[in-house]
């Protein structure tokens, strides 16, 4: 009896300090040393972090909108998880080519790994994640080492790699900038596929349901998930969440990404 009281009581304890723990958000940060106006406009994150962590894991989380439009955002389900959030956002397409776009993303992360220190994360626990046109950012970057490379950022530093539902061939509105329908995949150095390595981070795929998807967007990810392997990758994982389309697999993937930070950082 006394053991369950302790127990019981313990449950109490690690409640209560979770209910306790504080977060606060800084907004609207410029990442980017570019003096253009559109950047300057456009290159800002906003910061959420539990005020009294040190060394926390960190996500930086893209949104998506097919590269043509999308706001920056803290998800829900990232909230009061003892970690930093880092929501980005970046310049969009047509105003701009496909290399801004990922010239901002790779910007707004080296900015992470330059400054979370300052909001109590850790630089060896930084996630890269993010849904759609996000998760295809994240890949890039994770796997095509030059555009961290410009900004002095190795991207085998990267924790992990998490993309909700991200295009494994070239985006579809860089295609669609060159003439490229929805329906003739492209694999150029624009694809993430085109740059998989076996000495890559830990890469966490997850899409919606296959018959629910966008163009194949399950086959795209189960493809790279195939070549990862092949390299000799260790890490690298495949979910599909039946019953969900496009835009709603982004709610039940957050428990995958849950799951596999505390994986990765061995909790």
């Amino acid at each position: 009896m006394r053991i369950a009281f302790f127990i019981l009581g313990m449950l109490a304890c690690l409640q209560l300090s979770a209910q306790e723990a504080h977060y606060a958000t800084k907004r609207n940060l410029t990442y980017t040393t570019s003096t253009d106006a559109y950047a300057q406009a456009r290159c800002k994150v906003d910061v959420y972090y539990p005020t009294d962590a040190k060394d926390c894991p960190v996500v930086v989380w893209f949104h998506g909108g097919g590269l043509t439009a999308g706001q920056k955002a803290i998800p829900a389900k990232l909230k009061e998880h003892g970690m930093a959030v880092v929501a980005v956002n970046y310049r969009l397409l047509p105003r701009v080519d496909i290399n801004a776009c990922l010239d901002d993303a790779a910007e707004a992360v080296a900015w992470t790994f330059k400054e979370i220190a300052k909001y109590g994360g850790s630089t060896r626990k930084i996630f890269l994640s993010g849904h759609s046109a996000g998760g295809y950012l994240i890949t890039m970057l994770g796997l095509d080492k030059k555009w961290l490379n410009k900004y002095g950022i190795d991207a085998d530093s990267i924790a992990g790699l998490i993309p909700f539902s991200g295009q494994m061939i070239s985006h579809f509105a860089y295609r669609d900038m060159n003439g490229i329908g929805n329906l003739q995949p492209t694999i150029d150095e624009y694809a993430p596929l085109f740059h998989v390595r076996k000495d890559a981070p830990p890469l966490v795929l997850i899409t919606g349901d296959r018959e629910q998807e966008l163009f194949g967007r399950y086959e795209e990810n189960a493809y790279m998930w195939r070549m990862m392997k092949l390299t000799g990758h260790q890490e690298t994982y495949l979910y599909e969440i039946g019953g969900y389309d496009h835009g709603a697999m982004a709610e039940p993937a957050f428990h995958i990404l849950h799951q596999h930070v505390k994986k990765i950082l061995g909790e």
